[in-house]
């Protein structure tokens, strides 16, 4: 529905069919009288239709249904929004917009996805802005401390909306709040996504040492290192004052490194335990974007002087077949 009433509430939709899109359609719906909602698969999309759940994600959230615009039809969808939550994995999201025929360029557009664009080796702003024209000002991100399975739980649970532009950030800080979210804005959209990028790293780090039987002493020595190395990173790649010690920055890192319900840190202890990437792939049958970003963040730093031992260390382990055993050993002995 597109703007046309200055005083109508301007229109959000939800790009993808996973547990964090379902998480945010759910969010969403709370507090906004319509939200639309793509996803790619027909059956997914008649079943929530009649059964008000996402048949595969997070299915104990019980949907308003009466509430959302649900379609397979992205460009209708683009056509009636005003404002973009993408939330694709990002090795699909070129994929899930290569047969758009309908221009974002004049779209808001926040990304909720933690990755970098394969092939492109740049976070979703960026190839949103020199693929798509979207101004980066009319970008933004999405970021937790947040995991999909406690929104379905109602779980108090806290959101950073960044962008350049603050009435977008406000707005959609203001559309995302409700009884079990709290929200807060930000202009680092660089610094934020790059951080829900490394976070995943980290993270695959910390679930192969636990794989690996270490320990919570030395996990946590792990956690502090990859913050340090996390600040380091986006200090080259954006170097604007920002306070890394943030809910966006380490809260969300130490969530995903710890918490049972981390993808990426299941994904880790998987390696850790003996299980090959492909084998630990199939069984989980979810993306873990760690892995992607691995490989793109080793590419992407190229261009900066910084040492990242712990990127590099899982780097060794899922794209050159190193021993996780021997790799961890050796990454002990350079933290302190």
């Amino acid at each position: 529905m597109q703007n046309e009433d200055t005083d109508k509430k301007p229109y959000i939709s939800v790009i993808g069919g996973g547990s964090w899109a379902t998480a945010l359609v759910k969010i969403l719906s709370e507090t906004n009288d319509y939200v639309g909602w793509w996803m790619r698969d027909e059956e997914s999309v008649v079943h929530v239709k009649r059964y008000h759940h996402n048949p595969k994600y997070l299915t104990s959230i019980e949907l308003p249904t009466e509430k959302i615009d649900i379609t397979t039809d992205l460009d209708h969808l683009v056509g009636e929004s005003d404002y973009l939550i993408f939330a694709i994995p990002s090795a699909f999201l070129k994929p899930s917009l290569e047969h758009l025929s309908v221009p974002i360029s004049d779209k808001v557009i926040f990304s909720a996805i933690k990755g970098i664009v394969p092939d492109e080796n740049v976070i979703v702003g960026e190839f949103l802005n020199q693929n798509y024209n979207v101004p980066i000002e009319n970008i933004g991100v999405i970021m937790g401390p947040c995991h999909a399975e406690e929104v379905a739980l109602e779980r108090l649970s806290y959101l950073t909306a960044a962008s350049q532009t603050k009435e977008h950030a406000k707005f959609m800080a203001k559309s995302l709040a409700c009884d079990f979210i709290k929200t807060s804005t930000s202009d680092d959209i660089y610094g934020t996504e790059y951080a829900a990028v490394l976070k995943n790293i980290y993270s695959l780090a910390a679930g192969i040492c636990h794989g690996l039987g270490y320990g919570d002493n030395f996990q946590a020595v792990l956690v502090s290192n990859a913050t340090r190395e996390m600040k380091k990173f986006i200090k080259a790649v954006h170097p604007i004052k920002r306070d890394i010690t943030g809910s966006a920055y380490l809260g969300d890192l130490l969530v995903t490194a710890y918490s049972q319900f981390s993808r990426n840190r299941l994904f880790g202890t998987m390696i850790g335990k003996g299980y090959t990437v492909r084998s630990a792939m199939l069984e989980m049958n979810m993306v873990a974007e760690g892995y992607y970003a691995t490989k793109l963040i080793k590419s992407v730093k190229r261009d900066y002087e910084v040492k990242m031992p712990i990127s590099n260390a899982v780097y060794k382990i899922l794209y050159e077949g190193k021993n996780p055993r021997k790799v961890m050993a050796a990454l002990a002995e350079k933290l302190s």
